[in-house]
């Protein structure tokens, strides 16, 4: 399987008061260091055959167009990249100009990925985003007019004070900009986010499990009748859309990370680069490595993560290919304790594949919990 390639960029215009991703303020002088770091990093890889590039963060828009061709430029000449090779840009609607957006396509981007998270302004507020609904509805069409053929954006459920009427008019508001692909999460409020003490304040509340539950359903049964197919636990696209980089992830592939905080995974070994911003630019320039925490996955590790991940896709588990890669018939070893979840309608079997319902997600945790051992 081809790699991907994965180049973290952790300079955001502001910090949301939920995000605990690996992330500053941005830093004009640091930013140019950093980009030049990332790529010697690259450069000094030892190559392969590619073809996904996902510049994530952060916000890598925040890159000028320049610097992301060159660091595109840096991938095609260390690797073997496929001429038709997916290479997105996460995008925030702030950042996005309709000049910088045709400069972005000029520069290699053929996939944009937006962080909307709402088209409610009183939620985007809560969530401490900076842009306005409008001005995202605004970017998205630009996007399209720019010529980006394969348009994605991000939205948020579950939020402080959100209710089932709001996020279906955001859902609605979706549909009508006819977007290639969506991504649904859940909101997940690290220990110490900022949006805690927020809605301790201000008397906030997230909506019952129920109607979270009703939220994700009714939500997926619009998409879907919008011509959005469910392909993921939290994904949805047209036909030919769907994300070829994630998919890496969930199809237990291997991809290299580039950039400070970046995780990789390749031949059953994994590493993250240390996460510092500053020690990372000094390490690179030094020529000295930025990985730690490196470590080779047991046989057993490799069958398990392959399980959660291969069941977050709604095609789900193919017997005979797994027992072909890993040694191991999943249903033969775990249809036994599965057998509770398929009785419940959480889990189907047929044709030798066994996966999640679309309501077996929604407990996906639970059945995840057959796998450890």
């Amino acid at each position: 399987m081809n790699l991907g390639l994965y180049l973290h960029v952790p300079f955001c215009q502001a910090i949301c008061s939920y995000c605990n991703f690996n992330r500053g303020l941005l830093d004009e002088a640091l930013k140019t260091r950093y980009v030049a770091a990332l790529e010697q990093e690259i450069r000094r890889a030892p190559g392969g055959t590619a073809d996904t590039i996902f510049f994530g963060g952060g916000t890598p828009s925040l890159l000028d167009p320049a610097e992301i061709a060159r660091l595109i430029d840096a991938c095609r000449e260390t690797f073997d990249l496929a001429a038709d090779a997916e290479i997105t840009l996460e995008t925030n609607p702030e950042t996005a100009t309709p000049e910088r957006l045709a400069a972005f396509r000029d520069a290699g981007i053929n996939r944009l990925s937006f962080g909307v998270q709402s088209f409610d302004d009183n939620e985007l507020k809560r969530l401490g985003r900076i842009h306005s609904c409008a001005r995202a509805v605004e970017t998205i069409e630009a996007a399209k007019r720019t010529g980006f053929n394969s348009v994605s954006f991000d939205l948020m459920l579950w939020l402080p004070a959100q209710s089932q009427a709001s996020w279906l008019r955001t859902i609605d508001r979706a549909v009508s900009l006819e977007p290639d692909h969506l991504s649904l999460y859940l909101l997940e409020l690290y220990p110490n986010a900022p949006l805690k003490e927020d809605m301790a304040r201000a008397d906030w509340s997230m909506a019952p499990d129920d109607d979270a539950a009703d939220m994700y359903l009714e939500g997926l049964r619009r998409l879907e009748a919008a011509g959005l197919e469910q392909y993921e636990i939290s994904n949805v696209a047209r036909p030919g859309h769907r994300s070829r980089h994630n998919l890496k992830y969930w199809q237990a592939g291997d991809w290299l990370g580039f950039g400070c905080g970046a995780h990789s995974t390749v031949g059953g070994r994994r590493w993250k680069n240390l996460s510092a911003t500053a020690d990372y630019v000094e390490r690179i320039t030094a020529g000295q490595s930025v990985a730690g925490d490196v470590e080779s996955l047991s046989a057993q590790a490799r069958i398990e993560e392959a399980l959660f991940t291969g069941l977050r896709l709604s095609e789900g588990v193919d017997c005979a290919r797994f027992l072909a890669r890993f040694g191991v018939d999943p249903w033969e070893r775990y249809g036994e304790d599965l057998a509770p979840f398929l009785q419940t309608s959480h889990v189907w079997r047929r044709a030798g594949r066994f996966g999640l319902t679309r309501e077996g997600m929604l407990i996906a945790n639970e059945v995840f919990q057959v796998f450890v051992r």
